[in-house]
């Protein structure tokens, strides 16, 4: 089993995009990991009928038991987050404290300075993840409720359970649709990785952004292949891209052109793969033989 991570250094490089491509490209059995928790749409291209839908808790939210509470005040000056503050009476005195759970960062100082012990710290539910059947395999997914956090932590789950359904299923690859950027999202669903392909594009931000995740590919031991999307925009970009990669001894995985076709796959609710053979969706079968040599993938 291999596990193929797509990644980027910013946000609308066309990782999703080609990430769907290539599950539809003809080959070895596929598990598919929306990691993009924080603003997935992976399934807007894999059309997946859910299987199983389980909650997600997250971190703590601290509440005020008002019926226990002697109205000391003590967790109002302790937040740093000014989360707690007196809810005044119809009458316009102070009354107890309430805690803004969204200002609320669950860090639990209110919960060890109160001595009346009326504040509860429970878990928070905060978004629902699935397991779906697509057209390509079966996917792992999320969603985050609006404001949530903890999309590190629910990344790490959806590639357990990844794992897990491609040894039941005996699937030889498994496909992550990874966060952009560096964070906490982008590092648990690097970690780990046979390899990650990295969807730059011939921008300076995209240059910038892909040298940050090099770097970060490296501090994790995953080995990194780059392609660059929409090259044809800036051809001495892409040079300059290809350059980078060999003085670095990075594989450079291909180019793949701006092409119309991704836009119309997109409003069929396709991969560009399944609408063409030729033009940006032969450039993406490139990339991923490219891949597939590089983790042995047959």
């Amino acid at each position: 089993m291999k596990e193929i991570v797509v990644i980027s250094g910013k946000g609308g490089t066309g990782k999703t995009s080609i990430t769907a491509s290539i599950a539809a490209l003809p080959g070895s059995k596929t598990v598919l990991a929306d990691c993009d928790v924080d603003a997935a749409d992976l399934h807007l291209v894999t059309a997946p009928a859910v299987r199983c839908t389980t909650p997600f808790t997250g971190g703590h939210k601290a509440h005020i038991d008002p019926a226990s509470c002697n109205g000391c005040g003590k967790c109002i000056p302790v937040c740093r987050f000014d989360a707690v503050h007196l809810e005044r009476s119809s009458e316009g005195h102070p009354g107890v404290p309430v805690i803004d759970r969204f200002a609320c960062e669950g860090c639990g100082v209110c919960v060890r300075i109160c001595s009346a012990e009326a504040i509860r710290f429970p878990q928070e539910v905060c978004g629902e993840w699935y397991i779906s059947d697509t057209r390509f395999g079966t996917m792992v997914h999320a969603r985050l409720d609006a404001g949530a956090e903890n999309s590190g932590k629910l990344v790490t789950l959806l590639r357990r359970e990844a794992r897990r359904l491609a040894e039941e299923e005996e699937a030889r690859r498994i496909l992550v649709d990874g966060s952009p950027g560096i964070g906490c999202p982008v590092i648990a669903s690097m970690t780990g990785a046979d390899v990650a392909l990295v969807v730059t594009e011939p921008t300076v931000s995209g240059v910038h952004d892909l040298q940050r995740i090099i770097s970060l590919a490296g501090k994790l031991a995953v080995t990194p292949v780059v392609c660059v999307n929409k090259w044809d925009l800036n051809a001495d970009g892409t040079d300059s891209i290809q350059t980078f990669c060999r003085e670095r001894g990075i594989r450079f995985a291909g180019r793949i052109r701006y092409d119309a076709l991704a836009t119309a796959a997109q409003y069929r609710q396709l991969a560009v793969v399944e609408t063409a053979k030729d033009g940006s969706a032969a450039d993406i079968a490139a990339v991923w033989n490219c891949i597939a040599t590089e983790v042995r993938m047959p």
